[in-house]
């Protein structure tokens, strides 16, 4: 396996998110294609991504304008579900292309909770929360790392990158 990026709240085809979130793009298809073009520039084919939920919005989501964004996506592709992404069960989202889908937060590398909304670990814990949700700003400690696309600039970031952030 390569490289392991993270990623949360693409909301693929959510028009009303570019308005409501800031978002710098004129149209749908502006915001989905850089979002495309920025995951294939640094995640190649035997990467991992973790995506931390709502890829997409459930109205105007279907299973074909999905899939036909999520494959043109390199990598292994692995969804922890969001709160918009729960409008559907895990196989519609293997359907679209998916390769493994959990409906609730895992832990990885021993000491990161990957989660769509922030969990707060203790303060005398050694986890951090890898998290999306929150499409501005972050959480005032080191335990909470922001991974909501717009606080990357729409591009998955690296594992390497996340354990720097964390050593700050």
């Amino acid at each position: 396996m390569g490289k392991v990026f993270f990623i949360a709240d693409l909301h693929l085809n959510h028009e009303t998110i570019i308005k409501s979130a800031s978002r710098p793009f004129s149209s749908v298809e502006e915001m989905n294609e850089t979002i495309i073009q920025n995951w294939n520039r640094v995640v190649k084919d035997g990467d991992k991504v973790y995506i931390l939920g709502d890829v997409g919005f459930f109205y105007p989501l279907t299973k074909e304008n999905t899939m036909e964004v999520i494959q043109r996506l390199n990598g292994y592709k692995f969804l922890v579900m969001g709160n918009h992404d729960m409008y559907r069960k895990p196989q519609w989202w293997r359907d679209v292309g998916f390769n493994e889908v959990s409906q609730y937060p895992i832990i990885f590398a021993k000491h990161y909770i990957l989660s769509h909304e922030p969990i707060h670990p203790r303060p005398v814990s050694p986890y951090v929360n890898i998290h999306g949700h929150k499409h501005r700003g972050k959480m005032r400690s080191k335990q909470y790392i922001n991974v909501s696309a717009e606080c990357i600039d729409f591009t998955p970031i690296s594992f390497h990158a996340i354990q720097k952030l964390k050593n700050r």
